[in-house]
């Protein structure tokens, strides 16, 4: 611990000798960004030091009290990104260096005696505020803690999670127990550890009992997707890399972040960096693209309804609408916590209302049932991309279900609030790297322009960020059920969506205005009049049987809602049954399974057309299924007639038809 105090000291006396020393910058010309800099702060009564920094114009002043240090690229990014470091100033510049060769600037602001302390998260954001307020650097910076600056820079990150692009932390102290308490296996540092208490405000024992340290704050950053880079020597004896970056990396990627750790085998807390800093220089350049952020959403008529309802009237009710990867937990439950976190005074009704299988075609028929069934609902999410491509649905029904969502949802309650989302899946992301776009994500999209709902591509910049190599789709994504680390970045996507759309004052009118509903459809057969008829309906006429409570015995899958209900079931060739129905649309929800066959059906003893009930997935799955038949029927009574055919799909086992619903538009 003696060699770092005196590496300290030096450091801490050479920045002292360069601080507010004003001599000219000879023989070189300041550019654009550099001169705008200098004459802003000098604008503005700062006392500026400027000297060079290996051969870069260095500015030294004092901002909020601190010392402060910004160094200029001879070349700023168009993006003015910058890297923020924490501590130790000029340390191994290896990296600081590579980075103002490609346009960063280089900014420092010493805290170093706080700790990391709220007191040192306040100097930080006052800082952070003037740099991008006042000199336009990009919102969203590099974090560099090295030792002890791993405190501050997680500190303020966990409090600023989405103003962060990346952290990259080197031998990082990341639970001041560790260090400067030397509570573990590490030396410690006695009058530091004193500091430290005094700067928190804290007693030993109080200290023992924090959990606001690094290793106990990390959710918030994982929420936000914030990638992290740890560099480390496995041998450190000042900051033991088992209590400080292990912990970091399991519980981050527990919580679903994405960490990388590249182990120095049998280093000490020195050297830091890495004598080769590309692997820092590259994953900092990856998470610091100027399209990084770029908007993968569309507003139109935003979202202010249902914020006056939240916010005003104290009430909301909030539906998810859409398939397994709306059922699955994840950000569905993120997105829960953080309506509640935003209107902690509301009461809120959340509607889980996906199935897994389900696309855009049975949520139109099921929406009044599953989602509106005890009353209007303020705000619901929308999701279909998936599966209407998977389940090989049409244009047109692209169409016509995610219409028939939308026109019966405004029908229901005028002031509703919709947003659509397009989950990614790879085949998506193949089209968009072909240079196309997805059929699906068009249709729907046509959909949300006519209803001006605002949408989220999450397909698209998904496959954008895997293509800048921001994460990969195997061992990061890894399915179109996302890991824990996908499900974050949905969630982080719909939050800046969210954000957007209420970053404005609400208007002065007291209640929520109803929409204007279009005056005609997309498609005139649209679903937008669906709904479910109920099996007693129909006369069965030969083969069917009521089973009130049906289940498979096979051992394949089931899905909630779908098993343990009553059915119309035929097991046989030549079941008959007939249905009275009034509307443009008729159509059946089945469960098909490993022994469904090919249903036949008529409409007003027409012709016989079939229907093969055998999916892809029905080997190993009793998969709910809605079938339209009949789509364009003229409005009026009609008559279906549906029987089971003596044929089957070659890998079927049987020819069972198993109703669970009719559908009628």
């Amino acid at each position: 611990m003696k060699s770092f105090r005196i590496l300290f000291v030096t450091l801490a006396v050479f920045c002292a000798g360069v601080s507010f020393c004003s001599h000219s910058v000879a023989g070189r010309t300041l550019g654009t960004g550099v001169s705008s800099f200098a004459q802003r702060l000098e604008s503005e009564g700062f006392a500026v030091g400027k000297s060079l920094w290996h051969d870069y114009d260095r500015y030294d002043f004092s901002y909020d009290s601190r010392r402060c240090i910004v160094v200029i690229p001879a070349k700023p990014a168009h993006h003015l990104p910058w890297i923020w470091r924490a501590r130790f100033f000029g340390h191994e510049p290896q990296a600081d260096v590579a980075l103002l060769e490609k346009g960063f600037h280089l900014v420092y602001m010493d805290v170093a005696g706080l700790f990391g302390a709220p007191s040192a998260v306040e100097h930080w954001n006052a800082f952070y505020n003037y740099l991008v307020k006042h000199h336009g650097f990009n919102p969203r910076p590099a974090l560099e803690g090295m030792s002890r600056g791993g405190l501050i820079v997680y500190n303020w990150a966990s409090a600023n999670p989405g103003k962060v692009a990346c952290i990259y932390a080197d031998n990082p102290v990341c639970d001041f127990k560790s260090w400067p308490a030397g509570l573990g296996k590490g030396k410690g540092h006695q009058p530091s550890w004193e500091g430290c208490l005094k700067t928190y405000g804290l007693t030993a024992e109080q200290a023992m009992e924090y959990n606001h340290n690094p290793i106990d704050n990390l959710e918030p950053l994982a929420r936000a997707v914030v990638p992290v880079l740890h560099v480390c020597g496995t041998a450190d004896t000042v900051v033991p890399i088992e209590e400080n970056s292990d912990i970091i990396e399991k519980r981050y990627e527990k919580l679903g972040g994405k960490i990388t750790v590249i182990r120095k085998p049998g280093l000490d807390h020195h050297p830091h960096s890495l004598e080769d800093p590309k692997p820092i220089v590259d994953f900092i350049l990856t998470h610091t693209a100027a399209d990084y952020d770029k908007r993968h959403f569309s507003l139109r008529h935003g979202l202010t309804s249902c914020r006056i309802k939240f916010q005003r009237q104290k009430k909301g009710r909030v539906a998810f609408l859409g398939g397994s990867i709306t059922y699955n937990h994840g950000w569905r439950d993120m997105l829960c916590r953080y309506l509640q976190e935003r209107f902690p005074e509301t009461e809120f009704e959340f509607i889980a209302a996906g199935i897994p299988s389900t696309g855009s075609t049975p949520g139109a028929f099921r929406l009044a049932r599953d989602v509106f069934n005890n009353g209007p609902v303020d705000l619901l999410f929308e999701e279909a991309a998936v599966n209407d491509s998977t389940n090989a649905r049409s244009d047109i029904d692209h169409i016509r279900g995610m219409e028939g969502i939308v026109r019966h949802a405004r029908m229901l309650n005028p002031c509703i609030d919709i947003v659509l989302m397009h989950f990614v899946d790879p085949d998506k992301m193949k089209v968009y790297n072909d240079g196309s776009a997805p059929a699906v994500i068009r249709n729907h999209e046509r959909v949300a322009a006519h209803y001006q709902l605002p949408s989220l591509n999450l397909a698209m910049e998904v496959t954008e960020r895997i293509s800048a190599g921001q994460f990969d789709w195997k061992n990061d994504f890894r399915n179109l059920h996302p890991s824990p680390f996908g499900q974050n970045v949905y969630f982080r996507s719909m939050k800046n969506l969210l954000d957007a759309a209420w970053s404005e004052p609400l208007p002065d009118k007291a209640g929520p205005a109803p929409y204007t509903l279009p005056a005609e459809p997309l498609d005139e057969f649209s679903y937008y009049r669906g709904r479910y008829v109920d099996i007693d309906k129909a006369e069965l006429i030969e083969g069917f049987v009521r089973d009130t409570a049906w289940k498979p015995n096979d051992g394949a899958g089931v899905r909630q809602g779908f098993v343990d209900v009553p059915v119309l079931r035929a097991d046989a060739p030549g079941a008959v049954l007939k249905l009275k129905f009034t509307g443009t649309a008729v159509g059946v929800f089945v469960t098909c399974g490993p022994d469904v066959g090919i249903i036949e059906f008529s409409i007003d003893d027409g012709p016989f057309r079939q229907v093969d009930q055998y999916t892809q997935w029905s080997a190993r799955l009793h998969l709910p299924w809605a079938y339209v038949l009949d789509a364009e029927l003229d409005s009026g009574t009609h008559k279906l007639t549906l029987r089971t055919a003596d044929r089957r799909n070659t890998n079927s086992r049987g020819n069972a038809c198993r109703i669970v619903h009719f559908l009628v538009n």
